[in-house]
């Protein structure tokens, strides 16, 4: 079955995340992924536990469908090497520091003259210009300097970083979005490009209505917990059994909760009648949901708010949200064979194609464990 990148080879000098998970989407859709790590393994996303029969399940979320050859970019054949390489490849996605590969030798003004339809994607922490540019990026560090976590916790509480590496994992997305832009523009111009890519860029970019009201109107939003910055009802309740997310985020929404919680003279309270009204009297809005809907279990406030259509959803723990009907109908957990480790689950890509099956067809490699078959040619001695 054909894939939409079936004829890209993509060379991924990356580590840890970001990177890393931005070419697994590239090979989920088909590309030829050669992960190139240093022969002593120093990704350090494979140190990370938990740990099944040795492999940190960290580094299996991010690296399926690759395959692994090592180099040491430090010595003259490690560049060799990858030069070699690089004739044939479409793209290059590294995350070394702002400077680094220049310094070895390996930057886009060097490598464009051995390949220039080369892409070369760099993902750094502050990017390749500004004050900070040779500053190391980590995810929670971002997810601070961005400003996401002075909005994200409790009003009362400390500023608070999102559950997952959401910095990295957006950053993932955007490699994708630029690599592919670059292709169609390889396509149009014949010439490859450097994709200049930062987490702060990416966080930042990614803060929508939050960073548009305040340079706008010079609006600065609070940390408001489970509740909304703009919109009300939109928020969790508690139930008899445990919280729920109810989201009426308009008048018609608000007139069927009305209805439903047998409350419909709200409709007519002047604090309640429009959106604005209700953000502005949040608190005894909130108090008076609250003292109905903890009558009633979770289960029984679902069946009558989709009945109503209106926006609501268990807060699940992360094994309730994996073992939930909807992801199992949507068959979002697969399996593949490892080599050594047996067999290993991962979540699927999410993208489903009319026209395509998205193949799973190669378990995260082990260090090295494809170099024979990259790098057992003899080496050019003559090559720059």
């Amino acid at each position: 079955m054909q894939q939409p990148l079936q004829n890209i080879k993509v060379l991924d000098l990356s580590r840890v995340y970001a990177a890393p998970a931005g070419s697994m989407i590239l090979g989920d859709l088909g590309a030829e992924v050669i992960r190139i790590e240093h022969p002593d393994g120093l990704d350090s996303m494979r140190d990370w536990g938990p740990f099944i029969n040795g492999q940190s399940t960290y580094y299996l979320c991010a690296n399926r469908n690759k395959r692994s050859i090592t180099l040491d970019l430090k010595t003259e054949e490690g560049k060799k090497r990858l030069k070699t390489l690089i004739k044939d490849a479409d793209v290059l996605i590294e995350n070394f520091k702002t400077g680094d590969m220049k310094r070895m030798g390996l930057h886009y003004e060097e490598l464009k003259k051995i390949n220039p339809r080369l892409i070369h994607c760099a993902v750094t922490g502050f990017g390749q210009t500004g004050p900070l540019a040779h500053e190391p990026g980590f995810d929670p560090v971002i997810q601070a300097m961005s400003g996401l976590m002075d909005v994200t916790g409790q009003p009362d509480g400390e500023p608070t970083k999102v559950g997952v590496p959401i910095a990295d994992i957006l950053t993932s997305l955007y490699v994708v979005i630029g690599v592919l832009s670059a292709l169609r523009m390889r396509d149009i111009t014949g010439e490859g490009q450097f994709i200049d890519l930062s987490l702060l860029d990416v966080q930042v970019s990614s803060l929508a209505n939050v960073a548009s009201a305040y340079i706008n109107t010079g609006f600065i939003s609070k940390r408001l917990g489970n509740l909304h910055n703009n919109v009300a009802p939109y928020q969790v309740f508690q139930c008899a059994d445990g919280p729920l997310m109810i989201c009426a985020g308009t008048n018609e929404q608000f007139r069927k909760l009305c209805k439903l919680l047998g409350r419909e003279e709200w409709l007519e309270d002047e604090r309640f009648l429009t959106n604005a009204l209700r953000k502005e009297h949040e608190a005894d809005l909130s108090r008076m949901i609250q003292e109905i809907t903890i009558t009633k279990t979770r289960d029984e406030w679902i069946a009558l708010l989709r009945e109503y259509k209106i926006p609501c959803g268990k807060v699940h723990t992360i094994a309730e949200a994996l073992e939930q009907p909807q992801v199992k109908a949507r068959n979002l957990i697969g399996e593949l064979e490892h080599p050594q480790y047996g067999k290993i689950k991962f979540i699927k890509n999410p993208l489903q194609f009319s026209g395509l099956n998205i193949q799973y067809k190669l378990a995260p490699p082990l260090l090295g464990e494809h170099s024979g078959e990259y790098l057992e040619q003899p080496l050019n001695t003559n090559q720059p």
